[in-house]
């Protein structure tokens, strides 16, 4: 496996246009003047992306009304997403990043243990971008368990 370079405060956020759980294409060029959390995760409907995404929904009034918005990907395919958006009735963004291009680009991409094996996939991982397009923060490897909670406090919200 490549190692691939993670991303470090002060960097530009690499830019991207996926589609979203509808199929329209979203870029992060669409949120520029705003705050961003882009949060990479596995797979819709396991129990820890179920969890973090609810965590998200949850908060995001609270996020919105600071003027943050939320931005989820994952390389699960649009018809996926459609219906983890539905069946938890998330309303924030959901992109599919079909080959994990953009994964790999943010450095949220690698090897990781599941159920004992060694795999490639996502590591679980959360930025926050500024309105300018750099990245304030990125995290990787977070634990989908309290970890909304911890970026609101980090963010002040």
């Amino acid at each position: 496996m490549t190692a691939l370079t993670k991303l470090t405060a002060g960097q530009q956020a690499p830019t991207f246009s996926l589609p979203d759980e509808s199929g329209k294409t979203v870029s992060l060029d669409d949120f520029r003047g705003r705050r961003v959390v882009v949060y990479f995760y596995p797979k819709a409907a396991t129990p820890g992306c179920t969890t973090e995404a609810c965590d998200f929904r949850d908060s995001l009034d609270a996020l919105n009304a600071a003027g943050v918005s939320v931005i989820g990907i994952s390389p699960d395919p649009v018809e996926d997403i459609a219906k983890f958006a539905e069946d938890y009735s998330l309303t924030f963004p959901l992109l599919a990043d079909d080959g994990a291009a953009v994964a790999r680009a943010w450095g949220a991409w690698g090897e990781r243990i599941v159920k004992g094996e060694v795999r490639e996939g996502i590591l679980r991982s959360t930025a926050v971008v500024s309105p300018d397009g750099t990245i304030e923060s990125i995290d990787y490897g977070v634990d989908a368990n309290g970890h909304v909670a911890a970026l609101r406090s980090k963010l002040g919200v």
